[in-house]
């Protein structure tokens, strides 16, 4: 990815975690950086409670905008 992602950043999964029973497209919150290419995102449901905490790869993730940036 050309993005560099930054804790706190809201991201969407770009395949299926069957085994954390979580799907693409779901969305969670880099919580942590671990190491140079992969997060730890914390997926979590209306009611605010975690419902799976997860290490992912970089090219495993999509950062959502919710301003309107420049394309490159």
């Amino acid at each position: 990815m050309s993005n560099k992602i930054n804790e706190l950043d809201v991201v969407a999964l770009l395949r299926d975690f069957p085994e954390a029973k979580l799907i693409k497209g779901q969305v969670g919150t880099v919580v942590e950086t671990l190491g140079e290419s992969a997060y730890e995102v914390e997926f979590c449901g209306d009611d605010g409670k975690i419902y799976a905490l997860l290490g992912i790869k970089e090219e495993d993730l999509m950062v959502l905008h919710y301003s309107q940036d420049k394309a490159a």
